[in-house]
């Protein structure tokens, strides 16, 4: 049986809408937004608040574990932060090094260190050292900087560093999120190292889920956007039978009163805005509400409109 996973999406995915997709269900595991790691021992409040699931068991709500993933270019401090993470008993450790973003490339993060393999593999032996065996310790790459040249040279740094499985994404850190995503590439990259190896990359459909396996080789798929677009994917792809939009609706009435409770009322609008320019991809109700909430700027207006449409009840609202 296949895998599926959920992605760490950075400004997209944090613990509220990680919530509301596994609770939704289909993934087996998930993993959260980065922990930025420079040089400083970070408290377990900071963990905590980027992966509030680790005050649950290291489990979403709904019971699916969620890792945490480490980002940084220093093996010492990537390995301190490391053993204090492993403190909290995450459901495991995640190394990044797919970040394309410039202000995390700029200060040496994510997939600017792709061009540096044997410092990729300084890091991941550092955090194995201090990861115990029965703790998951995996790593996310892209393909390359600017081409896929060192693609191999970097999976097998890490992979003889010691981390127990690999998370490819099919694109290069100059290919942003342009598609195609370089599946062929991942095969290559799977053929070349002795550790399972998970694909990810431009997954939005059934279809395309079982082409990647088929061009990848790979039995396990890791879902970014693609869950975010259609909730009920990965439950498609295992063949449930799903019911559409009046399933996923109790999850946007969810979201929005976790919005509420988090995000302060200037910005609680444009993430849920943000979520439903997604689902508009795949679900006309999503561009109908998409468009009634697009003017509305205050949190209450927008509430009150939700109130309107019946996906928010007063009875919800008091709770």
């Amino acid at each position: 049986m296949s895998r599926i996973l959920l992605a760490p999406m950075e400004g997209l995915a944090d613990d509220l809408l990680r919530g509301v997709l596994t609770d939704i269900g289909g993934y087996d595991w998930g993993i959260c937004e980065f922990v930025r790691v420079s040089n400083t021992l970070l408290p377990a409040k900071t963990y905590e608040r980027i992966c509030p699931e680790l005050l649950n068991d290291s489990r979403t709500a709904s019971g699916t574990p969620m890792r945490v993933q480490l980002l940084g270019s220093d093996p010492h401090f990537m390995a301190e932060n490391a053993r204090r993470l492993v403190s909290l008993k995450p459901a495991g450790v995640d190394l990044n090094f797919g970040c394309p973003a410039p202000t995390v490339n700029r200060h040496r993060g994510g997939a600017a260190l792709l061009g540096e393999p044997e410092l990729l593999h300084e890091i991941a032996a550092a955090v194995r050292a201090v990861v115990p065996v029965d703790i998951p310790f995996t790593a996310k790459m892209r393909l390359g900087i600017d081409d896929t040249s060192r693609a191999v040279e970097n999976a097998q740094a890490l992979a003889a560093a010691g981390i127990d499985e690999l998370i490819v994404h099919g694109r290069t850190k100059a290919d942003g999120y342009r598609p195609p995503a370089r599946w062929e590439w991942i095969d290559k990259v799977r053929a070349a190292i002795d550790i399972p190896l998970i694909a990810n990359g431009e997954v939005w459909t059934v279809e395309d889920f079982r082409n990647c396996q088929q061009v990848t080789g790979c039995a396990d798929i890791m879902i970014g956007r693609g869950a975010v677009a259609d909730p009920l994917l990965a439950r498609r792809v295992r063949g449930e039978a799903v019911g559409g939009w009046e399933e996923i609706l109790p999850g946007v009435g969810n979201y929005w009163l976790g919005i509420r409770r988090k995000v302060v009322p200037v910005h609680a609008g444009g993430r849920l805005k943000q979520w439903l320019a997604m689902l508009r991809r795949n679900y006309p109700e999503a561009e109908a509400l998409y468009q009634l909430l697009r003017p509305i700027k205050a949190a209450e207006d927008v509430e009150a409109a939700l109130l309107a449409a019946g996906i928010l009840t007063p009875e919800r609202l008091a709770a």
